[in-house]
């Protein structure tokens, strides 16, 4: 999985030539879309992107990573791509598990879109796209798949973590990408101190310059 991909190190952390910032909600730059053909879930898979978000181009990376290092998603459930951006994840997510619901989320709404049509375009009903604050707070997840926008901030990026990590269920799992000198290694130590003795929160696997890291419960 090396064709189309570029060391880009978080999904919606990192400005674009004029200076925006793809966890935007509505990007300034001009909404100039295209296709381009990638590599998800064994198959070579046409897409549509465009300006104002991440990796807008091509398959990142980390990214690239993450969908190459991590288990086999459950077949059915509750399944989220956290930071969706033109939706890689989250289309991954659901060919693997046709039957499994798919919460594509994003602050940007450009990436929502991009993620919807990618979804309808490939004949992938399970994909539900939604911002945060419309994700109901008692839904629960068996799997969350994120590359996180790292250059958000520490503060910010800890707050969306431990948003989302809870809501896991009791045998779910989430794993996060990171580059390595973007502080992967602190981020799974403070993830460790801030959950406590009742989760785990592991290297699962590391390619690339990236970590992937396991989070679970105990």
């Amino acid at each position: 999985m090396t064709d189309g991909i570029q060391d880009n190190p978080s999904l919606g952390g990192a400005p674009g030539r004029d200076g925006e910032q793809y966890f935007t909600a509505e990007p300034a730059s001009p909404d100039e879309r295209r296709t381009i053909r990638v590599p998800l879930a064994g198959q070579t898979v046409a897409v549509e992107v465009s300006n104002g978000v991440f990796s807008a181009g091509r398959l990142d990376l980390g990214t690239s990573v993450l969908l190459r290092h991590t288990p086999q998603p459950p077949a059915e459930g509750n399944l989220l791509d956290l930071g969706c951006g033109w939706g890689p994840i989250a289309l991954s997510l659901a060919f693997y598990s046709p039957k499994a619901d798919v919460y594509a989320v994003d602050v940007n709404e450009r990436a929502l879109d991009l993620t919807g049509r990618n979804a309808q375009a490939n004949g992938l009903t399970g994909i539900h796209t939604c911002r945060p604050e419309d994700l109901p707070d008692t839904l629960r997840f068996d799997l969350i798949w994120s590359n996180p926008p790292i250059r958000v901030g520490k503060e910010a990026l800890h707050a969306l973590l431990m948003d989302y990590l809870p809501r896991l269920r009791d045998e779910g799992k989430a794993y996060l990408v990171v580059q390595r000198n973007l502080g992967a290694d602190s981020l799974r130590k403070w993830l460790s101190e801030r959950l406590g003795p009742g989760w785990t929160v592991d290297k699962y696997a590391s390619s690339k310059g990236y970590r992937v890291i396991e989070v679970g419960r105990a």
